[in-house]
This record gives C-alpha cells, sequence and structure tokens, in this order.
C-alpha cells in the first residue's frame, strides 16, 4: 500500500491536508495526548521509556522535546518533520511537545525516532492507540522515512520482555539480533509507513525468528590456530596452563620472538562459550555498536587488544553516560596489552577492580553503572628498554638502573594479580623451518576442558568462584596441601629466588592446575617446581 493510499484510508480531511474530521471524536483528536513505549540502553541493561506526544495547532509553531534528551535527540525533530513529509503524512498540528519519561534521566541516541514519530502520528489522529501498550518500539529514522539500525537492540528485547511487552519493533536489519531472547515477539520493520500499517491493522508481520543453536554454532569458529606457532614449546605449555585455571599471564620477550602472536592464539584453546556467555558478550558489543547487520551473536571468545597510546576511559568505560570500555568489551575472553611499560601507570592502575572482582564501576554524577568485566588478562614486554637483555645475538645497551626502572613502571598491586611470568625467547632457525607447529588448538582446548570440569565441580558450593586463579586463602589451605618434598621445594624456592610473600599463593594456585591437567588429586612436587618457573621476574628481581 503507497502512503497516499494510506492516507485516503482515513477519515474524512479538512482543507486537504491530513487532518482527520471525525464528528463524534473531533476534539478529543485533536488535543490527544498519545504514549508509545520504548527502552533506551542504560549501562548493559535496557530502561523503559514513556514517549508522550501532545500535538495541536498554535499561533507560535514550535518542536520541543523535554525530559533530558541529548543533543542527537533534540535533532530528532527535523529527522521526523522530513521522514513523515516523505511517507505521505502531514499532520496539521504545528505545536509540538514531546517528554520522555521519566525526565530525570539522561537520553542520548537516535533509537528513539521512531516512537516520537509514532506518537505524533497518534495524536495527530493518523494511527489508533489500541495496541501501543503491547509493543515497545525503537528505531532511527531516514529523511525518507526508512528505519536504520541501532545498537544495543539485545539488551532492548531482554528489557521490553521484562516489562512485560507483548513483542518489540525493530529496523530490520537489528531483527536477527533481537530475535536471540526467547519469550517475546521481535518484529522487523522497514520504516515508517509500514509501522503505521502494522498498527492500524493493514499489514501482518511475522516475528523474526532463528535458530538460535545454529546460529551459535556457526559463528563460534576462529581464523588462527595454536599449530601456526614454529617452536616455543614451554611457553605453548605455559599457554594452557593459564587458560586451564583462568590465570593472568605475562610474556617477557625481546621484539620478535612471537608475543603477540602467542597471544592472538589464546582465545582459540579457552573453553568454548556456552549460549548464556555467548548472550552477555553479545550484549556488551551491540551497545558498543561493534555488531554488523550479519552477525547476529558472539560465540567466540573476544580478543581485544587495544594500542598502548589507549586512554584510562577507553580501557576502562567512560564518557558523559558510560559506555564499556575494553575491559568489558573483552568480557568472557582475552584483554591483550602489548607494551604494558609503555602505558602511564595510572592507566594501568584502573585494571586492578576489574582484574580483582570481574566488574568495573563507573561514577559519575547523576549515576553510578556497574559493566561486567571477567576476562583473563595478558600482557608483553620487552625485559628491558632495550628489549636484548635475554637474546644471546645481539648485544643489551640497558644499565641495571635502566633495567629496574623499566620494570617498576608495573606496580606491586598489578603485578600481585599476574600469576604466570613467561621468558618468551628469540625462535631459532631449525624451529623456524619445522613443517608443523605441533599440537592444535582443538586438542589443547580438550585437555583445559577436562581441567575446568574438575574445577567446577570443586567449587561448585562456592560463589564467585569459578576455577582456581579465583581461589581464596581458604580454598587454598583447602585444596592445595602439600606433601613434606612440596613444602621443602617451595621454601628453597623463596629463600634462593627470593620469592615474595604474595607469589607464594600464585605459585599454588598454579600448581593446582598443574595437577589438574595432569588428573592429579594432590599437588605433587613436580607440579610446584614448573610453577616456580612460571614466575620469570620474581626470580630475576
Amino acid at each position: 500500500m503507497t502512503p497516499e493510499h494510506l492516507s485516503r484510508k482515513m477519515a474524512g480531511f479538512r482543507d486537504g491536508v491530513g487532518c482527520p474530521i471525525s464528528s463524534q471524536f473531533s476534539e478529543t483528536i485533536s488535543r490527544m495526548i498519545a504514549k508509545v513505549i520504548s527502552h533506551v540502553v542504560f549501562g548493559v541493561e535496557a530502561l523503559r521509556i514513556d514517549t508522550e506526544v501532545d500535538a495541536y495547532r498554535a499561533l507560535q509553531p514550535a518542536f520541543n522535546i523535554v525530559g533530558l534528551p541529548d543533543t542527537g535527540i533534540r535533532e530528532s525533530a527535523n529527522r521526523i518533520r522530513s521522514a513523515m513529509t516523505s511517507s505521505g503524512f502531514r499532520p496539521q498540528a504545528n505545536k509540538i511537545v514531546i517528554n520522555l519519561a521519566p525526565a530525570d534521566v539522561r537520553k542520548e541516541g537516535a533509537s528513539l525516532d521512531l516512537p516520537m514519530a509514532l506518537g505524533l502520528l497518534v495524536a495527530s489522529g493518523y494511527v489508533p492507540p489500541d495496541r501501543l501498550d503491547e509493543y515497545s518500539v525503537v528505531g532511527e529514522l531516514g529523511l525518507d522515512g526508512a528505519l536504520r539500525p541501532v545498537p544495543g537492540v539485545l539488551s532492548l528485547a531482554v528489557g521490553a520482555r521484562r516489562d512485560g511487552m507483548r513483542g518489540i519493533l525493530v529496523p530490520e536489519a537489528n531483527a536477527a539480533e533481537g530475535a536471540m531472547i526467547e519469550g517475546i515477539d521481535v518484529i522487523p520493520v522497514r520504516n515508517l509507513t509500514q509501522v503505521a500499517q502494522f498498527f492500524m491493522g493493514e499489514e501482518t508481520i511475522s516475528p523474526h525468528e532463528v535458530d538460535r543453536r545454529a546460529v551459535f554454532d556457526k559463528c563460534r569458529n576462529y581464523e588462527v590456530d595454536f599449530q601456526d606457532v614454529k617452536g616455543q614449546g614451554h611457553v605453548k605449555r605455559a599457554m594452557e596452563v593459564a587458560a586451564a585455571g583462568g590465570h593472568n599471564v605475562l610474556l617477557v620477550g625481546s621484539p620478535g620472538g612471537g608475543k603477540t602472536m602467542l597471544a592472538r592464539r589464546l582465545p582459540t584453546i579457552l573453553p568454548d562459550m556456552d549460549l548464556e556467555e555467548s548472550l552477555e558478550t553479545t550484549k556488551i558489543h551491540s551497545i558498543a555498536g561493534l555488531l554488523d547487520c550479519h552477525q547476529a551473536l558472539v560465540a567466540a571468545r573476544p580478543f581485544r587488544a587495544p594500542h598502548y597510546t589507549i586512554s584510562t576511559a577507553a580501557l576502562i568505560g567512560g564518557g558523559s553516560i558510560p559506555r564499556p570500555g575494553e575491559v568489558s568489551l573483552a568480557h568472557h575472553g582475552v584483554l591483550f596489552l602489548d607494551e604494558i611499560a609503555e602505558l602511564p601507570r595510572a592507566t594501568l592502575e584502573v585494571l586492578r577492580q576489574p582484574l580483582e572482582d570481574g566488574v568495573v564501576t563507573i561514577s559519575r554524577a547523576a549515576m553510578t553503572l556497574t559493566f561486567p568485566a571477567r576476562f583473563l588478562f595478558c600482557a608483553a614486554m620487552n625485559p628491558c628498554p632495550c628489549g636484548f637483555i635475554m637474546d644471546d645475538s645481539r648485544e643489551c645497551t640497558c644499565n641495571p638502573q635502566q633495567v629496574q626502572k623499566y620494570r617498576s613502571r608495573l606496580s606491586g598491586p598489578l603485578m600481585d594479580r599476574i600469576d604466570l611470568h613467561i621468558e618468551v625467547p628469540a625462535v631459532q632457525f631449525q624451529d623456524l623451518r619445522q613443517a608443523s607447529g605441533g599440537e592444535n588448538s582443538m586438542t589443547i582446548r580438550k585437555r583445559i576442558e577436562d581441567a575446568r570440569g574438575v574445577q567446577r565441580n570443586r567449587f561448585v558450593t562456592r560463589k564467585g568462584v569459578f576455577c582456581n586463579a579465583h581461589m581464596t586463602s581458604r580454598d587454598l589451605r583447602e585444596h592445595c596441601k602439600l606433601d613434606p618434598d612440596g613444602e621443602a621445594m617451595l621454601e628453597r624456592a623463596m629463600t634462593s629466588f627470593g620469592l615474595s610473600a604474595r607469589s607464594y599463593d600464585r605459585v599454588l594456585k598454579v600448581a593446582r592446575t598443574i595437577a589438574d591437567l595432569e588428573a592429579s588429586e594432590k599437588v605433587c612436587p613436580s607440579h610446584v617446581g614448573e610453577a616456580i618457573q612460571y614466575r620469570t621476574l620474581d626470580r630475576s628481581g
């Protein structure tokens, strides 16, 4: 149906400008206040917004939007006018007031274009208000009335279901993403005319449906593999231990040794995400606008590798209305900081809360929001300013004071949260000539999933403890008991290598993970010995 045909289907018009003059309801329609339900992203959740529209004739034309809108929402007035005109709607009212309730919460973004335009159509008599309370409506309008995708639709669909909505109208490009949520009808719409026809009963739109399991399985793949890495056998083993126990890891080595290459393959050996984890991660990526119209789900564990010039706000999250930062985008995945010693110390210190608690809290004058941020932290650095103190083929030009100053850029509290310090030497020519890099990621991941299964059973009654890296002192006493030989080995290591007291817990946690990989109930001296070897910076300090 064309917009002109739709207009002719309405009641009689006055002066041909599209103002309905129903004899029974003319006074009510001329000053009816319409209310359309919508949702906006607030943190990682959705907040219900009641869009109230009052439209009437006045001597002084105006289009006012109130309720703490940002600049993008205030500019909606021009988009709405052009979209309605292009769609064949010409309301006679020239005094328009739109209220976005609750009025004490600041709103941003263009997702409220469609509910405001729909409210204006209802207030002008084009669309009946009968079914408005059954659906949430979101979408950005183009000047021709077409709908553009908006970020955060997964969260918006969850919010609409939570608030008892029958369904949610979303731009067609967002339909696959929204349909990942069960228990609510996701109605895909292309333009403003189709939305009006839907609420008039002129067009029936079937809810978008997807096979959630098929989409999940299709998206769960990686482009890299551990088999691509030649040599570095002991580093691969350390990465396996880190993935098995959820331990944070620091790679220390000369430039060109393969630190970044190894880090990029760390997500491929982590246990596969389940659907719940995938939805949590997708929600954050959708809010950040990182999902394209062909990607309904993030099923592969994310790998975030920001440049070392990143700002504190970009790393941790921020803005007048806080948005998720890199630590949240790495949720259920890996956050990799290359050249970590080059980052400002103030920026590094903000990592302490997410590394400890798995969340990040951002406070502003008007609000405090909490974002999830449970990730495996991987960092890389040179062993000294020039980078060659560990390289036998090149001479180091740094003196001991420079080396100490360089390494001290990582504070004690931050190092306290990194369990494994791994030396990454230069790759030898013989290793580069190998036909294969050894085991592939799938083989390694199978061993890690078995070890994680042991840990899930171990901590089934412990809230907030999901793997060995999360163990508290009480858990260490219960699950990391050493025999006399193991105690003696750890004592000698603390004395001979100068291991600090805080390193003691880290060694025990890593030793417990090594034992789990070998399906050993006891932590043996061999496990302790291997764990001690993963404290490079402590031993060299």
